[in-house]
C-alpha cells in the first residue's frame, strides 16, 4: 500500500491520472470538534491492477501541499468519480476552492439506475463489484499517525471497488441516455452557495414553534452571532450553544450578565466572556429591529388548500410512473411536493427538468382534469379524457 507523504509523490501520481479517462477519490476526515472539517487522508485510484494504481495521500505531511490534485480536478479530460461526494466536495472547496470537473457521483448515478434512494456504498460494492466490505476501521481517529494496515486496507477500497461500480454505472446510464438526469443532480453539488453558510440566513436552521417576528428577530441576531463566532474559531457552532439554549434566549432576552447566570439551559463556558458579550449585544440588536426589518418564514406551503383526494391520484400516479422508469418515488418526487402540486403550486422540483418529464407533465395533466388513470391487472395507467 502507497502513501505519499509529499507533493512531489502527489504531483508524479496526478501525471499519471492524466493518461486515464477517469480517478476515483474518497477522502477521511473528523468534524467532531470543528467548525470546518479535518481533511485527514485522500484515497485515489485510477483503473488497473498495479499497486501503483490505488494510493493514500497525507495531507497532514509536512511536506504536501494538494495543488497537484487541485490541477488534477481542474483537468476536464479526467472524470473524477465520488460515491455521496457532497461532504468531499465541501472539503476541497473550502480548503482549494475548487470543484473537480467533470463530476460523476455513484450515489446519484445509482439512484438513476433504478437502485433506490440515497444507496450506500456497501450496498453498491454487494450487488455490483460482488465483494464485501471489512467495516471495522469505519469509525477510527483517522489524524493518529501513523495509520495502522487496517485502517489503510479500508481506505483504499473505498476507491477501488469504486471503479468496477464506475465503469457499471456509466454504462448502464449511456444505454438508458440519462446522462443529463445526472447532470441536473450534480449541479447543486457543484454551486458554492451549497456549501457556503451566511450568518444572516443561520436563523433558518433552527426550529421553532412561532412565527413571531418580534421572536424571530431573536432568534436571528443569536443565531447571526454564533455563526460568526464558530466560523472565526473553528469550533462547532453547539460548543458555542446549543438550539435549545438559542431558544430559550430569545424567550426570556436577558439584558446583563446576571440574568444569563440564570438560564437552565446555556453551558457554563458562554455565561462570561466573549460569548456572553456577543449574546447580550445579539439580544439588543433583535430587541431594537424595526417590524419592517424582522425575518419572515416562507408559510406558502402552510397556506395551501391540499384537495386530499387529488394528492392521493398524484400519489398513485408517481408510484406507476416511478415503476416504469425504474426510479425510486422520492427521487422524483417527495410527499410533500405531491401535496403541494395538489394545492396548486408550481415552483416544485417535481415539475422540473428531468422530473417534469418523467411525472410532471401527466401530474399537471391529472390536475387540470386532462386524463384519469385506470387499473389494468397490476398496473396504472393514464388515458385521455
Amino acid at each position: 500500500m502507497i502513501t505519499i507523504t509529499t507533493t512531489e509523490g502527489l504531483a508524479a501520481f496526478c501525471e499519471r491520472a492524466r493518461n486515464h479517462p477517469y480517478v476515483t477519490v474518497d477522502t477521511e476526515f473528523l468534524r467532531e470538534r470543528t467548525y470546518y472539517s479535518k481533511l485527514c487522508l485522500v484515497q485515489l485510484a485510477v483503473p488497473g491492477p498495479e499497486k501503483e494504481d490505488a494510493v493514500l495521500v497525507d495531507p497532514l505531511s509536512r511536506e504536501i501541499s494538494l495543488d497537484p490534485l487541485y490541477e488534477l480536478f481542474r483537468d476536464k479530460s479526467v472524470v473524477k468519480v465520488f460515491h455521496a461526494a457532497r461532504q468531499d466536495l465541501e472539503i476541497f472547496f473550502i480548503e482549494g476552492g475548487v470543484f473537480p470537473e467533470p463530476l460523476f457521483d455513484t450515489q446519484v448515478a445509482a439512484m438513476v439506475c433504478g437502485f433506490g434512494e440515497q444507496v450506500g456504498y456497501e450496498t453498491l460494492v454487494r450487488k455490483v463489484a460482488k465483494q464485501s466490505l471489512d467495516k471495522t476501521s469505519r469509525f477510527t481517529d483517522w489524524s493518529r499517525r501513523p495509520l495502522s494496515d487496517a485502517q489503510k486496507t479500508y481506505a483504499l477500497a473505498d476507491v477501488t471497488h469504486l471503479r468496477v461500480i464506475y465503469e457499471e454505472l456509466s454504462s448502464q446510464i449511456a444505454k438508458s441516455k440519462r446522462q443529463k438526469w445526472v447532470e441536473e443532480e450534480l449541479e447543486v453539488l457543484t454551486t458554492p452557495e451549497t456549501y457556503i453558510i451566511k450568518p444572516e440566513e443561520a436563523w433558518k436552521r433552527v426550529k421553532t414553534r412561532t412565527n413571531s417576528g418580534k421572536f424571530l428577530s431573536m432568534v436571528r441576531e443569536l443565531a447571526r452571532f454564533r455563526e460568526i463566532y464558530a466560523q472565526d474559531r473553528n469550533i462547532p457552532r453547539n460548543r458555542v450553544y446549543k438550539d435549545d439554549a438559542l431558544l430559550e434566549l430569545a424567550s426570556t432576552k436577558p439584558s446583563t450578565m446576571e440574568d444569563l447566570s440564570r438560564s437552565r439551559l446555556l453551558l457554563r463556558e458562554a455565561r462570561r466572556g466573549d460569548i456572553a458579550d456577543g449574546i447580550l449585544a445579539a439580544v439588543q440588536a433583535g430587541a431594537a429591529a424595526r417590524p419592517e426589518d424582522y425575518p419572515r418564514p416562507d408559510l406558502s406551503r402552510e397556506k395551501l388548500q391540499v384537495n386530499p383526494a387529488l394528492a392521493d391520484m398524484l400519489r398513485v400516479l408517481l408510484k406507476a410512473k416511478s415503476d416504469t422508469a425504474g426510479v425510486a418515488q422520492k427521487l422524483i418526487a417527495t410527499s410533500a411536493d405531491l401535496d403541494a402540486i395538489a394545492g396548486g403550486m408550481r415552483d416544485v422540483m417535481a415539475l422540473k427538468g428531468w422530473r417534469r418529464e418523467v411525472f410532471g407533465e401527466d401530474a399537471l395533466r391529472l390536475c387540470e382534469g386532462k386524463i384519469g388513470l385506470v387499473a389494468r391487472g397490476p398496473r396504472v395507467e393514464t388515458f385521455d379524457l
